[in-house]
């Protein structure tokens, strides 16, 4: 008994060190990491002074501008195009068919970006020819460069805008009624052509439900005709939902529905 005491004695004295040892390097590390975090934050802006004062502070303020129009890039493609009204219908469609995460989120996202590209290609070819082309030749300047850019953006937007949903959004704004469509804010356009994205997406989801409610209806119905009452009916109905999504041809139904319903 006295030889274990020693043992065990002997035991946690050689474990502190230990433990102290790691605790050291542990604060090492952290103590390293924070002093890097806030030093090299402070060099790369010294460097940002010298640039702007060595070199031509107006091309800095372009630089930090097409940065700050990349970093909101995500959102204006949600805001002023037809991203949101595919991805939501794709995602009503797997809802529909009752299944849970295929095809997954990342592949919704994707077809949704792709059809988007596809559908806006007219205005992207539009922005080239009257904005970029000239912007990159120095024939215009950054704000004219905007200007002439998000013109077909609003066009595309009015087009596809309800005029209950624009006129909504005009009184709120105690903008004049007065004023033709073209020359409202694009602060007025762009939340009309967000609401009437929605109600459309929301209209296409709705129809896309019948077909397949229809087919659980039948399926719940006839089990419970059979006695079968512990059987899932969306287990049964599940594959019924596939061949008919199959058979009808229905993601080309679906695509050229959603890539014809759009005003360009």
């Amino acid at each position: 008994m006295a030889m274990r005491k020693i043992i065990k004695s002997t035991g946690n004295q050689n474990k502190k060190p230990l433990w102290r040892k790691v605790m050291k390097k542990t604060l090492l590390v952290l103590g390293a990491f924070f002093l890097a975090a806030v030093f090299l934050p402070m060099q790369a802006s010294a460097a940002a002074v010298d640039v702007n004062i060595n070199g031509n502070g107006s091309s800095t303020l372009e630089i930090i501008e097409m940065l700050t129009i990349l970093a909101l890039l995500p959102s204006i493609l949600i805001m002023t195009t037809c991203f949101t009204r595919i991805v939501i219908v794709l995602s009503f469609l797997r809802n529909a068919m009752g299944l849970q995460q295929t095809p997954p989120n990342q592949v919704l996202i994707g077809v949704s970006l792709f059809l988007t590209l596809f559908i806006m290609s007219p205005v992207l070819s539009k922005i080239n020819t009257e904005a970029y082309q000239p912007y990159k030749a120095e024939q215009i300047t950054q704000e004219e460069f905007l200007q002439k850019a998000g013109k077909p953006l609003k066009e595309f937007m009015l087009k596809n805008t309800k005029k209950e949903d624009l006129n909504l959004f005009v009184n709120l704004s105690k903008q004049d009624s007065s004023t033709q469509a073209e020359e409202m804010p694009i602060t007025v356009v762009i939340p009309a052509f967000m609401t009437s994205e929605l109600k459309r997406a929301f209209i296409i989801g709705f129809l896309l439900y019948i077909p397949f409610m229809i087919i659980d209806m039948i399926v719940s119905s006839t089990l419970m005709s059979m006695g079968m009452i512990m059987l899932p009916p969306a287990t049964i109905s599940l594959p019924f939902k596939l061949l008919l999504f199959v058979l009808v041809n229905g993601w080309d139904l679906l695509f050229k529905t959603l890539a014809t319903g759009f005003h360009l």
